[in-house]
């Protein structure tokens, strides 16, 4: 299984408009994050997206996604979704399946409800499939299980994905207790951290370290960050320095930055 990270920002991007900060005017490309989403390529050759953002078009074309076989959902907000109209090419003769919780489901009928109710001529089509965590729906994409794990964005609630070995989880202040076993014996977690500081509605450094000490995965990305991570190059030096007396050195060491169009091997 193979993991494209298409964008590793959070919903204003990196570079900030405005900012002239070290990290907006970086050279280095692995500093430029556009809004969050990411590609799962699967062992049975499904290609399932998962969110769709107003950057979804030119992050295709940078990526060559040829199609697409399943789309994952978040959550309502504007950086995830607002995609969704771009869909067109891929979803044009094939429908796509669609998958979101019962918010975002009601949010899809009533926001794109020339797509989903009066299917105005030329949209995509979109499948739209309503997942339950509490009720333990899980789905399979070809061979893939998709486990949908409850998250709270705040108080919004929200989905993360696992999908086969690979957790992705963005957006988040708390994982549902009922729903952090499901993550248990994954290879690769993608988790929000946002910045080094606290904010009331995405995890910091500290806090997603807490989630990754409590799985373990072999290896673990940090997505969703604005310019206030500071420089991608920093970031695994910073990591050691500040938080060594509080995590072992042994699982600091599995955690870095994403950046857009990594590509992640997974064990599975």
């Amino acid at each position: 299984m193979k993991l494209t990270i298409l964008g590793s920002g959070t919903s204003i991007g990196v570079p900030m408009p405005t900012c002239k900060c070290e990290v907006c005017t970086s050279k280095d490309p692995k500093d430029n994050r556009w809004r969050c989403s990411a590609l799962v390529h699967t062992d049975d050759d499904k290609d399932i997206l998962i969110d769709c953002g107003p950057d979804f078009r030119l992050q295709a074309l940078r990526a060559d996604i040829t199609k697409l076989d399943a789309l994952l959902l978040t959550h309502n907000h504007f950086d995830h979704c607002y995609g969704l109209d771009d869909l067109r090419p891929w979803a044009y003769w094939t429908p796509l399946p669609t998958y979101a919780d019962k918010g975002m489901s009601h949010s899809l009928l009533t926001r794109w409800d020339y797509i989903f109710v009066h299917q105005y001529p030329g949209v995509p089509k979109l499948i739209l499939h309503t997942v339950h965590p509490s009720q333990g729906d899980v789905f399979q994409v070809g061979e893939t299980t998709i486990v949908p794990i409850r998250c709270y964005h705040g108080q919004l609630p929200i989905l993360g994905y696992r999908v086969g070995a690979l957790g992705y989880i963005t957006d988040c202040t708390r994982i549902h207790e009922r729903d952090l076993p499901k993550l248990e014996g994954i290879d690769t977690l993608i988790i929000d951290a946002l910045r080094w500081t606290e904010h009331p509605t995405h995890y910091s450094v500290a806090q997603a370290m807490v989630i990754v000490e409590h799985l373990k995965p072999r290896q673990t990305f940090f997505t969703h960050m604005s310019h206030d991570m500071g420089l991608h190059a920093d970031f695994e030096r910073r990591l050691s320095h500040e938080l060594s007396n509080l995590f072992p050195q042994e699982l600091l060491d599995t955690v870095h930055l994403a950046y857009d169009q990594q590509e992640i091997i997974l064990n599975c």
